[in-house]
């Protein structure tokens, strides 16, 4: 199990791009986590399953989806013992 927290920023809100990574985590078997707004202009993630999906997700938050210009994507490693619940989008 590996996880990651993500921080994205640029032009990456208001274009809709928690619903896109919530749909595109949810192409991904027992993918978990969650992703945030922050600011207006920062998206955060953390992104919990296997190895593969994660990299994979970790490489779609990098450029996100049409309509979002990301200028900066940080991935870190987030060292987690529990299981995160199915990934969602997170309100404050």
């Amino acid at each position: 199990m590996k996880a990651v927290k993500v921080t994205v920023s640029g032009r990456v809100t208001g274009v809709g791009f928690r619903w896109s990574a919530k749909r595109q985590a949810n192409q991904y078997d027992d993918l978990r986590g969650w992703v945030r707004n922050c600011d207006s202009r920062t998206v955060q993630a953390l992104v919990q399953g296997e190895e593969a999906a994660v990299d994979a997700m970790a490489a779609w938050l990098r450029h996100g989806p049409p309509g979002a210009r990301v200028e900066s994507c940080r991935i870190e490693p987030a060292g987690l013992n529990e299981r995160l619940p199915p990934f969602h989008i997170e309100h404050f």
